[in-house]
């Protein structure tokens, strides 16, 4: 409207899990571009290597969770970041092997208004070698299917790499302190019927380490098995939410 005062900019939180990142952490914060990121709030799981000193040394704010799990940790980070006046969170693995630099790639939509939930797809054409194994491209396609199923959109993949309004984010009502974190908001998303976009960010080697949760068969295995029980229950859960 003529004469009416400029909305405020948006403040944007990253939130990093991490768990045993030494090597990486720092590298994955050097690259994270500040003049898309306000605040850089790093979620440690209780690492017994260097990972929290690294993390300061980047200009990361450590937030010390005791209690396990991944979504727990994302939980804690997005707390912080609505303490700090944050309206963008944008959620990222602390290994290296998301596209950091290109941040506004994401976080871009959520600013513009043109979309509610910005997701990266890690196993786009063009991914390092050695990045990504079958079993998890796999396991991510079947997932998406699924989740069309349930939900009624189809994702092409489950990357942590994304970006939402904090508000928004509060409105899904999250309840997985797990690592099937991810998956709840997808599909709590779609059946919110929020606007959702995927961007082509293929995925890269983790800087240092081993995956804490695919790195092999077995460990897709028993990830699959419990991201299968928070598809069902939460399929449940918003259908039951149905008018």
């Amino acid at each position: 409207m003529p004469g009416s005062a400029p909305s405020a900019p948006d403040v944007v939180a990253a939130v990093i899990p991490v768990f045993q990142e030494e090597g990486a952490i720092g590298p994955t914060l050097h690259r994270l571009p500040r003049d898309v990121v306000d605040h850089v709030l790093v979620v440690d799981g209780g690492s017994r290597d260097n990972t929290v000193a690294e993390a300061r040394a980047a200009g990361g704010t450590v937030i010390s969770e005791g209690r396990r799990g991944y979504g727990r940790a994302c939980a804690s980070g997005v707390a912080e970041a609505r303490h700090l006046g944050a309206s963008v969170v944008l959620f990222l693995d602390g290994d290296g092997s998301d596209m950091v630099e290109r941040a506004a790639d994401i976080v871009g939509p959520v600013r513009r208004g043109e979309a509610d939930l910005v997701l990266a797809w890690r196993s786009a054409p063009g991914r390092e070698p050695g990045s990504m194994g079958r079993h998890q491209v796999f396991a991510g396609w079947a997932i998406g299917l699924a989740a069309r199923a349930l939900a009624g959109t189809r994702y092409r993949d489950m990357c942590a790499f994304r970006a939402i309004r904090v508000d928004v984010l509060e409105e899904l009502g999250m309840t997985e302190m797990t690592y099937g974190w991810n998956l709840e908001m997808q599909l709590r998303a779609a059946h919110a019927g929020l606007r959702i976009r995927e961007v082509e960010l293929p995925y890269r080697r983790r800087l240092a380490g081993a995956s804490k949760v695919a790195g092999n068969w077995r460990g897709t295995l028993r990830t699959s098995a419990r991201l299968l029980a928070v598809l069902v229950r939460t399929g449940r859960a918003v259908s039951a939410a149905r008018p």
